[in-house]
């Protein structure tokens, strides 16, 4: 009796928690059904104006490269000397050189050293605004400061202000009558106010003081280019090349001298030689296809040994009539020719 009794109160408990799940499934199901417009197989297929109107959160898939954080601007702490300046002049990095002298003469205002770097900084990276700018500001320090007069007289010469250059030409040689850059620019100033004479005895005199002023040399012999005087520039451009063979300038004026004078084999020669050292220089290029075009002319050439033993000679007959009689350095460091941007004259 008991055991039928224990089987009866099983029952009620097992039919008990069956109802109560039939209860929950009922109502389940009631709630789903009672949905305004429930479809359950378009449930996958809800329009977008049914869609959650909160923004959705982006997840960037791991392989998308993310932007770098930008780097913080490096500031200089220490000061710029003027070593580093010289160095980027040194290096013909001319445009550093400008920048750089800029930042120390403004620390250092009353150096005139400085101020003469920035105008020979600024004057070969072609601004003569700030070369000329600058070389005033050394001359305001240090009125007698000679490489400023003469830097101040090239970017004159070189703007059309011959006539000016001259007085500070002149006043740098009052200072140091032995410059035998001094005379060099005086020579080019008077050449550019159409005194020729003047130009070529100024030049004479600057090769006097000098015997190894190439540059003078260079200028005398493009004068007498210039003047249908041939013969007579194959002198200073013979020894100009003799001592400077690697200097493409050189070379290309003595081919000319050479052509004009008849001897166009030793012309080619100069011409393949200006090309040699420096490949770029189309003057050189187009003056050299010009001669080989003229065949069995390039059999004619000149002894340029002798020729520039004979103007060598010369000089030295010249020198105790020269202005001065100091011997000077054969070529001051600012005035070394740029391979990459050299003048016809300096």
């Amino acid at each position: 009796m008991r055991v039928a009794t224990d089987r009866n109160e099983w029952m009620k408990r097992r039919l008990g928690d069956a109802a109560v799940i039939a209860v929950l499934a009922l109502g389940y199901l009631l709630w789903g059904c009672d949905k305004p417009g429930y479809d359950g197989r378009a449930e996958k297929r809800t329009s977008v104006a049914e869609q959650p109107t909160s923004r959705p959160v982006v997840v960037t898939p791991a392989s998308y490269e993310q932007p770098a954080p930008t780097p913080e601007p490096v500031v200089r702490t220490t000061p710029i000397t003027f070593d580093e300046a010289e160095q980027a002049f040194r290096e013909l990095r001319y445009e550093d050189a400008v920048l750089l002298f800029t930042a120390y003469v403004g620390r250092k205002p009353d150096n005139p050293w400085g101020h003469y770097m920035l105008g020979l900084s600024a004057w070969k990276a072609g601004d003569y605004l700030t070369a000329e700018s600058a070389f005033e500001e050394a001359l305001s320090d240090d009125p007698r400061h000679v490489k400023s007069l003469l830097g101040l007289g090239r970017v004159l010469i070189e703007t059309d202000r011959s006539d000016e250059a001259i007085q500070e030409i002149e006043f740098a040689l009052e200072i140091d009558p032995a410059s035998g850059q001094a005379w060099r620019l005086m020579g080019r100033a008077l050449h550019e106010l159409g005194r020729v004479d003047e130009a070529i005895a100024t030049y004479l005199d600057a090769i006097a003081l000098d015997e190894h002023d190439v540059w003078s040399m260079n200028n005398l012999g493009y004068v007498y280019i210039q003047h249908g005087r041939f013969v007579d520039a194959l002198g200073p451009l013979a020894r100009a090349v003799e001592l400077a063979p690697d200097v493409a300038v050189f070379q290309n004026n003595l081919g000319i001298a050479l052509e004009r004078a008849g001897y166009v084999g030793s012309a080619a020669e100069a011409f393949r030689a200006a090309l040699v050292a420096d490949e770029t220089y189309e003057k050189a290029a187009a003056n050299l296809r010009r001669v080989e075009q003229r065949g069995t002319d390039l059999d004619i050439t000149a002894d340029l040994t002798a020729i520039a033993q004979r103007f060598t000679n010369e000089v030295g007959s010249w020198r105790g009539l020269a202005v001065g009689h100091a011997e000077l350095d054969t070529l001051p460091p600012d005035s070394l020719p740029d391979p990459k941007r050299q003048p016809d004259r300096q």
